[in-house]
């Protein structure tokens, strides 16, 4: 897949990622509206025959509450539009699939860090056969943790954007297993949907 920040200098990055945007078959609105209700979704569910709830009575770890949204996200869409979106089904697709055209499918990075979103040390190379591809469109999104007796942790940024494999950056340790982006690349290509501070 070509990208399509090919041959643009990272000055007009912003611009090409506006572009993406705008033809992009969902809107920014709804995307954001569908995270905020999967999060709250999170924390409105009740777990087990007492009915425990997640940030009452549970605290799950950062890759839980990732966990969760990358389940909740897609089934709110193919919920709001069966047909058109569904979730993944197989180690090719993206996190949530665009049945009508994949090549619009999209990936949810999520991260507990106050602004960046990382990957892992394999996001920094070009997928194999049979492995998705680390290029194209990604949701951002940035939470706060939940920690018992603090107060309810709350969404802080919403993102998405083009992001190629290149943009990257696999950490230099052999042992390493960690993946970000520069914050050139957060900036161009990654656009600001919705912001808590």
């Amino acid at each position: 897949m070509t990208s399509p920040y090919a041959g643009i200098s990272s000055d007009l990055w912003s611009k090409k990622t506006e572009n993406l945007i705008a033809a992009y078959p969902l809107s920014m609105n709804e995307l954001v509206d569908v995270v905020r209700l999967s999060w709250d979704g999170v924390f409105a569910s009740k777990i087990g025959i007492k009915s425990f709830q997640i940030g009452k009575h549970i605290f799950p770890k950062p890759q839980i509450l990732a966990f969760f949204l990358h389940e909740l996200i897609p089934l709110e869409l193919a919920s709001r539009y069966p047909g058109i979106w569904r979730g993944e089904q197989s180690s090719v697709d993206k996190d949530v699939v665009y049945i009508p055209d994949e090549s619009l499918s999209m990936e949810i990075k999520t991260s507990s860090h106050s602004n960046q979103i990382f990957g892992n040390r394999s996001y920094a190379q070009q997928g194999g056969k049979g492995k998705k591809s680390k290029s194209g469109y990604y949701l951002a999104v940035n939470f706060d943790k939940s920690i018992k007796d603090a107060p309810a942790p709350r969404l802080r940024r919403i993102r998405f954007g083009w992001l190629d494999h290149s943009d990257w950056q696999g950490q230099v340790a052999a042992t390493g297993q960690q993946a970000r982006l520069s914050t050139e690349v957060e900036r161009g290509k990654l656009r600001l949907l919705f912001e808590d501070r």
